[in-house]
């Protein structure tokens, strides 16, 4: 069984800054993919940000230069470093990962639990 965990969700002040962790714990032959999606309320899940096995990023547009995704491989952790937040981030932030569990498995998708980010004007 493969599990992700986010945690570092919380409430913050338009302007300022929370840090989302990811952590794939299980069987885990390998990870593709990492990244973070949103879903606020009354919207469809979106992509917030991407970021492959050999560091490569990818970025929504409402978060460049605001938000960075990274990763660390022998941890099996993605993180999300939010800034200059504002009122319409707030919404439950999703960690994605594309896992093998062994050699002989095709990638799967995985999504952890979400954690609430609620930033207040």
């Amino acid at each position: 069984q493969v599990q992700l965990v986010e945690s570092g969700g919380g409430l913050v002040q338009a302007g300022g800054s929370l840090r989302l962790s990811c952590a794939a714990s299980g069987s885990i032959f390998s990870i593709d993919t990492m990244g973070w999606y949103r879903q606020a309320p009354g919207k469809q899940r979106e992509l917030v940000a991407t970021i492959t096995s050999d560091g490569s990023t990818n970025h929504a547009d409402s978060v460049k230069g605001r938000f960075t995704i990274s990763r660390d491989n022998t941890k099996n952790t993605a993180s999300l470093e939010m800034n200059s937040l504002k009122a319409e981030d707030t919404a439950v932030y999703y960690c994605y990962a594309r896992i093998r569990t062994s050699i002989v498995r095709i990638f799967e998708h995985y999504w952890g639990q979400g954690t609430q980010v609620t930033v207040s004007s």
